[in-house]
């Protein structure tokens, strides 16, 4: 039986920073209030009551100076006053991902709309929600969001602001919203959905589809441990939802060739790690039998082909039974074949009366599932730890000998100056440490690559290169920089594009910064500017009215300089050029509504399309004499007039309200009018 764990499973961030928070708390407090369950997890929050945090559900039960901790699914903005005034010390552990929910709904009720909230009534987090807002509903399905907007035709007509529980599925939210969108034009809708959420019920969804059993670890009354259920079950048949291991069956998973396991966002590690070590028992109960026996028949087999095989100058069988009743010793380095893999230990076949074992741990630095990492017949090599003569085994250590591996490749690193790669597991006092193969390496705050201030938490779980800058064998100390690396590959991404750079070759970039006369765009570690006057066909003031910092774009080159290290760029599309839209919409004869937005003594300039105007001259602003422009027209008016002249060569347009006041004009007073100067 195979058995398979979602990536994702187990705590997200907003469960894990409650929990990190609470235990904080008790170790300077020693005791604690919770409002409400600090998450949906018994045994989390059975733990932390005996570590002396207490479960409260009334502001009543609060004395001054009680240090209080709000749930993770958080608590209206009304209760949040009242424990303010009764004197307690608040320590908000709102996921920050509902707290921006409760900025949405409380801005949007400011604003006067009504609030509709996808998710699951009396769940505490959408309670929550809805105490940070005026007008609000609930709407848990496709069904009821059809039945209430029935019952509400007066909703059409109102502003909405629809926002959904972090723990919805988006199946469910998508449903509703298409009911929504279809009766209410005046909707603003927010997908609220967590992305830890989002990520851990597709894995779901994909694992479920390719097993013949699933089984969902969370608690009974968590929403999304409750949605990841009904995920697998779509696909599965085989489902089991439990909230930990002591309620596995084991004969649920008879005649299962792969199982698969997932837990919802508020499942400690620990629990998860004990249902995989009984399913692996499971696993092997049912299997170590017959391996046991095919591996014995497999020995005999290999044994007597070589006593038969034996050619001359070989080693006999009986120096190779000597061989294999040698001693080994602690700290031998050793070569094994795997012959089985459990839960927490691989067995090698060392060649000799010793077996050896290897715990799992040694070969998943990275948390990578034991199952793609080693597999039976695999060669593996290991120091060994402890001999154990009279029961034939030897405990062995593959970390052991990788660090000793390892350690030789980050000195060798840091001599050549080679870019490595790893993993940062760790944020602490002045940087983050980054796991190098199973050897921490220290990246100062100030070497990260990241602005000062900035929260070096979003480095953890991420992949980074960085360069050894110092390594003290003798102390275990490895000092590396992020910053020198990235400044390096951005050295020669830059030194690539100039050597590939030419007039018309396209990039995405992203805006870096803006001045009045144009925008910065980095393009790979390069930065070229697009002026404003190439930013839009149309007319602006500033860059900002056309892009923001951070915006990606698809600039192309419109000419640089290698000397001076200059790039100019272009983003208006040339196919987008205004004189070309016009003519491609528009002929002599035809009428136009228009914008007016210029008046001049001679007449009035309108709107064509943007980028292109035209000019009604000031004899053809109305069927009788107009001493002003502006006696006849305003700017900002929309009006309709008549195309009576375009001029190709000098890209001017001539045209005529007069002509549709009275059609029977005479021709030579709009000529005489396209002859009139016009406005550069």
């Amino acid at each position: 039986m195979k058995i398979l764990v979602a990536e994702s499973a187990g705590f997200c961030f907003g469960v894990s920073r409650s929990v990190e928070m609470a235990a904080d708390l008790l170790r300077e407090n020693g005791r604690a209030l919770s409002f409400g369950e600090l998450i949906h997890n018994e045994d989390v929050v059975s733990d932390l009551e005996k570590k002396g945090l207490k479960v409260i559900s009334s502001v009543s039960e609060v004395c001054p100076g009680d240090p209080v901790l709000i749930r993770a699914h958080g608590i209206s903005k009304a209760l949040c006053a009242e424990l303010e005034n009764a004197g307690a010390v608040v320590h908000d552990a709102t996921c920050p991902r509902v707290k921006a929910i409760h900025k949405i709904v409380s801005n949007a009720s400011a604003a006067g709309r009504f609030v509709i909230i996808i998710g699951m009534r009396n769940h505490p987090e959408v309670e929550a929600i809805r105490g940070w807002c005026a007008e609000s509903a609930v709407l848990e399905n496709e069904e009821e969001t059809q039945a209430y907007l029935s019952a509400h035709p007066n909703l059409a007509e109102k502003p909405i602001t629809v926002v959904v529980q972090t723990t919805q599925t988006h199946t469910n939210f998508n449903n509703c919203i298409n009911l929504i969108k279809k009766l209410c034009t005046n909707t603003e809708l927010f997908d609220t959905i967590c992305l830890a959420t989002f990520t851990r019920q597709n894995e779901a969804a994909d694992l479920s589809q390719n097993c013949d059993a699933m089984v969902v670890i969370g608690g009974k009354h968590s929403a999304n441990s409750v949605h990841l259920a009904e995920i697998c079950s779509a696909s599965c048949d085989k489902v089991l939802f439990i909230e930990r291991s002591d309620e596995l069956d084991r004969a649920f998973f008879s005649g299962c060739e792969t199982v698969g396991i997932t837990a919802g966002a508020s499942t400690p590690s620990w629990i998860i790690k004990e249902v995989r070590n009984i399913m692996d028992e499971i696993k092997v109960a049912e299997t170590e039998i017959q391996e046991a026996v095919e591996t014995a028949e497999v020995k005999v087999e290999e044994v007597a082909e070589q006593v038969e095989a034996v050619p001359a100058g070989e080693p006999s069988f009986d120096m190779m039974l000597e061989e294999s009743l040698k001693p080994i010793y602690n700290g031998d380095k050793v070569t094994g074949i795997v012959t089985a893999i459990s839960g927490t230990e691989v067995t090698v076949d060392l060649g000799t009366k010793y077996t050896g074992f290897i715990p799992t741990e040694d070969f998943t630095l990275s948390g990578e599932k034991i199952e793609d990492v080693v597999k039976f017949g695999d060669e593996v090599e290991a120091i060994v730890v402890r001999v154990n003569d009279v029961e034939g085994t030897a405990m062995l250590s593959k970390k052991r000998l990788d660090s000793v591996k390892f350690w030789e490749a980050i000195e060798n690193a840091s001599e050549s100056g080679e870019v490595v790669e790893g993993t940062v597991v760790e944020e602490n006092k002045g940087g983050v440490v980054v796991n190098v193969k199973g050897v921490r390496v220290f990246v100062p705050a100030s070497q990260t690559d990241l602005p000062r201030e900035a929260d070096l938490a979003q480095l953890l779980k991420k992949n980074v290169k960085l360069k050894i800058s110092e390594v003290n064998k003798a102390r275990k100390r490895v000092v590396g920089s992020i910053r020198r690396a990235a400044s390096a590959e951005r050295s020669a991404l830059r030194e690539k594009i100039w050597n590939e750079i030419e007039v018309g070759k396209k990039y995405v970039g992203t805006v870096k910064s803006l001045t009045n006369y144009g925008a910065f765009v980095d393009i790979g570690g390069i930065d070229g500017m697009v002026h404003v006057t190439e930013l839009t066909w149309g007319r602006i003031r500033h860059p900002s009215e056309v892009v923001s910092v951070g915006d990606e774009l698809n600039v192309y080159v419109i000419g640089f300089d290698k000397e001076n290290r200059r790039i100019s760029l272009g983003y208006k599309d040339p196919e987008a050029q205004p004189w070309s839209v016009f003519t491609s919409q528009y002929a002599v004869g035809d009428v136009a509504s228009v914008k007016i937005v210029k008046l001049m003594p001679f007449g009035a300039f309108a709107e064509l399309v943007p980028g292109v105007d035209g000019l009604i001259h000031i004899s053809q602003l109305a069927d009788h004499r107009v001493e002003k422009a502006d006696d006849a027209v305003k700017v900002g008016d929309v009006v309709d007039v008549k195309i009576t002249a375009i001029d190709e060569e000098k890209q001017k347009v001539s045209l005529s309200i007069r002509a549709l006041l009275q059609p029977e004009a005479e021709a030579e007073e709009a000529e005489e009018a396209s002859e009139e100067p016009a406005e550069e």
